[in-house]
């Protein structure tokens, strides 16, 4: 029997001792804290910088690209006037 009173007896106790007063409870949560978080990082570019970005690169291979052959054609000609 007395076991049954505690099980009964104790979970009342605790209820009415947060339930009434709620300083209590925020003393008791705020002790642990369970999760903790990591700082935000930088956020990602919006699609529109990703697109834009993009484009950007695109237009550096493709001039790259046009000056590379140019370069190739002026030395095939040196080559062929040696």
């Amino acid at each position: 029997i007395a076991k049954f009173g505690l099980y009964v007896t104790i979970p009342i106790v605790l209820m009415y001792t947060f339930a009434n007063n709620s300083k209590n409870l925020q003393k008791f949560m705020g002790n642990k804290s369970y999760i903790v978080y990591p700082p935000e990082g930088p956020r990602p570019p919006s699609p529109e910088e990703l697109r834009e970005m993009a484009r950007e690169m695109a237009r550096k291979r493709n001039s790259g690209m046009s000056m590379d052959s140019q370069r190739a054609g002026s030395a095939l000609i040196g080559q062929e006037l040696i």
